[in-house]
């Protein structure tokens, strides 16, 4: 994973006025102070009462994944210069209007690809390697059971694995599956050279659908992926097949999951994105003894979420009238 850059020791220069960042979501506590070094850093969320009056004197914003940058937020920032996404996703920034307003985009691409890998690694084996945890003395006759029960159907190295995305995340994802011993094979639009796929082998979609004991998602967040597990997919796939998203919500019809998921008790998905997010009391995979949901958790490492932290880097890079590392728009 590339390093965040580290801040530099000498003493920023400052404009007679600094300029207003609003910092509306997390950030961690280094990338915060030096940032505050350089402006007027304020921490308040959209829902606050001080928000709108704060954001009509903005000069940039820090979000992270739940801050919507809309063509309405924008309408009421005149002054806004650089919005700055701590994260990969940026489905919460209307890109198209910010680059009608003239207002800069940047992120941090690749912060929290290990993070991510680890993660969806750590499912997997959750899904195939069933275990107990013990809290207290067990019986010869209880232990034994244990045992006998806690038996995995297949070890990974048994496995097909459909990489639906061979980026930065599914190319690790790929890497480590190979590493373990499973057959990998990906799909994706681009041509991607040999020395490039990790060891996994190329396909076409409806070939990694349907024979792939798990297919575990990595795509981007173009409107063409939208529900690119349908029910025409799902109809593909094996009747016990593991599904994993760790990527972006609405790239699966959860509704259409959840009727593959009924019909097939075998199969199982797990997934921790959503949409929405948070999902309500009706949200169709709820109570599904095969769907197993998680919060968010991926990007949920301390490295992780520092190097997200540092998109600060960039935003100052665009407010000191610099060209950014990793623009967006």
């Amino acid at each position: 994973m590339a390093q965040p850059p580290s801040p530099s020791t000498a003493h920023p220069t400052r404009p007679s006025t600094p300029p207003l960042v609003i910092q509306t979501e997390h950030l961690d506590a280094e990338p915060a102070r030096w940032l505050s070094e350089r402006c007027e850093l304020i921490a308040c969320g959209t829902g606050e009462p001080r928000f709108a009056e704060l954001l009509a004197r903005a000069h940039a914003l820090v979000v992270r994944t739940y801050t919507r940058v809309d063509a309405a937020l924008l309408d009421r920032a005149p002054n806004l210069r650089v919005v700055g996404r701590g994260g990969v996703g940026l489905e919460n920034i209307d890109l198209t209007a910010c680059q009608a307003r003239g207002v800069r985009v940047v992120s941090t691409p690749d912060a929290n690809s290990q993070a991510v890998c680890e993660f969806v690694m750590a499912l997997l084996l959750d899904a195939v390697r069933p275990r107990v945890m013990l809290d207290k003395a067990l019986d010869e006759t209880a232990w034994k059971r244990a045992r006998r029960e806690m038996v995995g159907r297949r070890e990974v190295s048994e496995l097909t694995i459909g990489v639906y995305g061979l980026g930065r995340i599914g190319t690790r994802v790929a890497r480590a599956m190979v590493g373990l011993g499973a057959k990998v094979q990906y799909c994706d639009l681009r041509d991607i050279p040999a020395e490039l796929r990790a060891g996994a082998e190329p396909v076409s979609r409806e070939t990694l659908l349907s024979t792939s004991d798990v297919v575990t998602l990595h795509v981007d967040r173009r409107a063409s992926n939208r529900h690119v597990i349908d029910a025409g997919a799902l109809a593909l796939m094996k009747p016990d097949a593991i599904l994993i998203n760790a990527a972006r919500g609405f790239l699966i019809d959860e509704h259409a999951l959840a009727d593959y998921l009924i019909r097939h008790k075998g199969a199982s998905a797990l997934l921790d994105v959503h949409e929405p997010e948070p999902f309500g009391p009706t949200y169709p995979l709820l109570d599904l003894p095969n769907a197993y949901l998680t919060p968010h958790l991926a990007a949920g490492t301390q490295r992780a979420q520092v190097a997200m932290s540092w998109v600060v880097r960039d935003v100052w890079r665009v407010l000191s009238g610099e060209e950014p590392q990793w623009p967006a728009v």
